[in-house]
């Protein structure tokens, strides 16, 4: 199935003029942490099926049924899942970041008991998929002083695969928003995995935005609209005055570092800092070019690049949570070209020339 998107025009992206894949032989994916279906529609576009997609939240999981109602979409806690018997060429998730208890000592599987990743290396564990993929936040890096990210690894290398990551960004792979997130990537030991290579074309805000359908939106407070109404495009706090700068930051305005983030207005010529998930947050302010306004919900979809026929159900907070917290759909896309390309079950001109 190939799903048009026509988001950005200039320039033609892979995305939006699919490129014609002969596929020797289906690719299955199980996703854990499935959420609004961002990395889910990605892969499904690069030429994966879904087997199976476990969400807990129901929002999310009335999001995935009601736009693929012919995915097996478990609504379920993770923890409460046996993959015992179930197989797949793919496991994918984004599982959150946690703290371990270093009591046990010997930094195994069983030490993780209790945490969310726990339950993504069981998945691997009884599956035992070719290749397996995990995104997660850039401060999976330094937490815990490291800590963390090197049990995670060792972990999923104890189960036998060569385990390999990279902080890469978004912005880098058709996506108009400044995004880094950790890509963790375990092969089996025959596997060649490469991590895709950057577009030649970063997008802008300009480029996602274009003729974005009508659609419902958060409003700031008339005092927090009254002070970004001072702020230019591409500027933030530092373009008040400085009276305002200090009533409105309080004691961030004492801090040290850049707080860019704060009373920030995109420009149309830029792509959109990180998108959170709640477009009212004082930290993390991202207002549109023109407008004193926040981004609406379809246009937060489409700088995650999600279809403008893809809908989200709940309440207006749940459905910008949703999008926030989603895999950006053609971040997802190249990382599944490049599953596909390390599993040599798919052909095309594309991979040719990379040869």
């Amino acid at each position: 199935m190939h799903i048009q998107l026509n988001l950005f025009e200039p320039p033609p992206l892979p995305y939006t003029e699919p490129q014609k894949a002969e596929i020797i032989s289906s690719t299955t994916v199980i996703e854990l942490f499935a959420g609004a279906g961002g990395l889910a529609l990605g892969l499904e576009k690069a030429g994966l099926d879904a087997k199976a997609l476990i969400e807990i939240n129901k929002d999310a999981i009335a999001t995935l049924r009601h736009n693929r109602p012919n995915w097996n979409v478990i609504h379920s806690d993770i923890s409460q899942v046996s993959f015992q018997g179930m197989s797949a060429d793919v496991v994918t998730g984004g599982f959150p970041c946690q703290a371990f208890s270093y009591a046990g000592k010997g930094l195994g599987l069983e030490d993780t008991r209790g945490t969310l990743f726990y339950e993504f290396a069981r998945c691997i564990k009884e599956v035992k998929p070719k290749i397996f993929l995990a995104e997660n936040v850039r401060g999976l890096i330094s937490h815990q002083k490291g800590k963390t990210l090197k049990i995670i690894l060792s972990v999923l290398e104890s189960l036998g695969y060569k385990v390999q990551y990279q902080l890469l960004n978004a912005v880098n792979y058709d996506v108009p928003q400044k995004r880094e997130r950790i890509i963790i990537v375990g092969t089996l030991p025959s596997i060649q995995f490469r991590f895709p290579e950057p577009s030649p074309v970063i997008l802008t805000l300009k480029d996602a935005l274009q003729d974005v359908p009508i659609s419902e939106g958060m409003k700031y407070s008339p005092q927090k609209a009254a002070v970004l109404a001072l702020v230019p495009p591409g500027g933030c706090w530092r373009d008040l005055p400085e009276d305002v700068q200090k009533s409105y930051m309080k004691k961030s305005y004492y801090l040290t570092g850049g707080r860019t983030g704060m009373a920030r207005r995109i420009s149309w010529n830029e792509p959109s800092l990180t998108l959170t998930t709640s477009p009212l947050q004082k930290q993390t302010e991202r207002c549109h070019p023109d407008e004193t306004r926040p981004f609406t919900v379809r246009e937060y979809a489409r700088i995650q690049t999600f279809p403008d026929d893809w809908e989200f159900m709940g309440s207006i907070s749940s459905k910008y949570e949703q999008i926030g917290n989603a895999v950006p759909v053609n971040f997802a896309y190249h990382l599944g070209r490049a599953i596909l390309s390390a599993l040599s079950v798919i052909e095309t001109k594309f991979f040719a020339l990379q040869r």
